[in-house]
């Protein structure tokens, strides 16, 4: 008997955005945890070498996996205005189309990867002691590249449906095999083969197969709603209509990623050249960072799917809400981690660096000008969140790119002759006042409420809605 669907349109608003956004929250710490396990894994047992081949191969897969969260974020949104409609054959068509596009683009992508693997890694100038290492670890990961990224889809069409626990436990099933097959695999211990740095890679594609090919039949054996059976196997194949409302509306919500990594990377540049403990020292902030937003990422994603089911349920006398309590809930929990991380900030770096590094008491600065900003960036979230769950996804990457580039990177450039270093730290917070400030003028005075996402008829009918309607801009990170 299938379970039931959570429905996101009725009862208490903020015990329902809270009880949504909790098992996303764990599925980010779980992920992030699982990296940083891994490269415990690979730095312990092969060194600094392999663990700078898995980093320079994994900046790849981050600009692999942007492309699907743009897609993947279109068809959550679709699928969730279809459930607020009560549309369960839109739904439904609206994910298949999304999966034929990815699975199908991800098994082309996998085996160009493979096959230029080395071009790839002399473009982002790996180091000649790192090439051999990365090569072994990029090409297995590249075969895996295509379960990872259905996987993801699957996870993103529940939580369009409603449903942001079943993907909590077969994120944990994945994170488990994959940290504890690790050592095994990398090490041969037992009666595994010892592959060196290909054991890591290998140990992540056994665990997203398994979870995977669990998923799909925990999908089938409990009936839930985004599941494909009998005649509705078509919708795999995707139509003309709903691939060109898929794609315009995911494009610039994963150019998102891009403008994001590229900026990060000009950033990390510009701390480069205040010298290696600096450098070190904002490593270690960022590794704080990543857990610090995770809050932040994880009330955003809950914002979106209630806003979809309740934009596609006309029931925008809660949309506003929806947003209102996003953003105490934002507030709440993000403001907690800030606050903690300051408070315990020595104990935690030393699990990076050592107590007498002189990187530390740098980190600690940095984290007193810069962890704040965090809590912005959670309530820009928030707003965007609400505005894409209508399709708007244009005026989100306009702004963002703005707060990126004009303010924190020309912040940092021009600001440094008169407060020298600080000026790097103190971009941080400008950047996103500057984007909270946009987030809220569009949210208030823009024309994103105008319009709908439909998932267009399987055959075109001469009157009715336009599909994918742009109501104006949009946005989704982890980061």
């Amino acid at each position: 008997m299938a379970p039931p669907k959570r429905d996101l349109t009725t009862g208490d608003i903020g015990r329902t955005l809270l009880a949504f956004a909790l098992p996303t929250l764990g599925s980010n710490i779980l992920q992030s945890l699982n990296g940083s396990i891994n490269a415990i894994w690979v730095g312990r047992y092969l060194g600094e070498g392999a663990l700078a081949a898995t980093s320079n191969a994994n900046i790849i897969m981050f600009l692999m996996f942007g492309a699907v969260f743009g897609f993947g974020m279109a068809a959550t949104i679709l699928v969730g205005q279809s459930f607020g409609r009560g549309d369960l054959d839109g739904a439904r068509r609206a994910f298949g189309s999304a999966v034929g596009l990815v699975f199908g683009g991800a098994v082309v992508i996998a085996i160009l990867g493979w096959i230029f693997a080395p071009q790839i890694l002399h473009l982002l100038a790996t180091p000649g002691d790192a090439m051999p290492l990365a090569l072994a670890y990029l090409r297995v990961i590249f075969l895996g590249l295509p379960a990872s990224m259905l996987m993801v889809l699957i996870m993103m069409g529940l939580r369009g449906s409603g449903d942001s626990l079943t993907p909590l436990w077969f994120m944990g099933v994945s994170v488990v095999l994959d940290s504890g097959l690790n050592p095994l695999f990398i090490a041969g211990i037992g009666p595994f083969p010892r592959m060196g740095i290909a054991g890591s890679a290998t140990a992540t594609l056994i665990a997203n197969h398994v979870a995977l090919i669990g998923l799909i039949i925990y999908l089938y054996v409990r009936d839930l709603p985004i599941r494909l059976k009998g005649a509705e196997l078509r919708y795999l194949r995707p139509s003309a209509a709903l691939t060109g409302t898929i794609v315009r509306k995911g494009l610039p919500m994963g150019a998102q990623m891009l403008v994001m990594s590229t900026a990060g990377l000009t950033m990390v540049g510009l701390v480069n050249r205040l010298g290696v403990d600096t450098a070190a020292a904002y490593a270690v902030s960022q590794q704080l960072w990543t857990y610090i937003q995770m809050p932040a990422l994880a009330i955003g994603a809950a914002v979106s799917s209630m806003a979809a089911q309740n934009i596609g349920a006309r029931r925008w006398d809660r949309v506003g809400d929806i947003t209102k309590y996003g953003l105490i809930f934002n507030i709440a929990l993000t403001g907690t981690m800030v606050l903690a991380v300051i408070a315990f900030d020595r104990s935690v770096m030393t699990l990076f660096v050592p107590g007498t590094s002189p990187a530390l008491p740098i980190a600690r600065h940095i984290q007193l000008i810069a962890s704040w900003n965090f809590v912005v960036f959670g309530a820009t979230m928030v707003l965007f969140s609400t505005v894409r769950a209508n399709g708007a996804v244009l005026m989100p990457l306009l702004f963002l790119f703005v707060s990126m580039y004009p303010v924190r990177i020309g912040f940092a450039l021009v600001a440094q002759r008169w407060i020298g270093s600080d000026a790097i730290w103190w971009s941080f917070p400008a950047g996103s006042v500057a984007n909270l400030v946009m987030a809220i003028g569009y949210y208030r005075y823009g024309n994103w409420r105008k319009g709908s996402l439909v998932v267009p008829d399987e055959e075109p009918q001469p009157t009715g809605e336009p599909a994918g309607t742009e109501p104006a801009g949009r946005l989704h990170p982890s980061g």
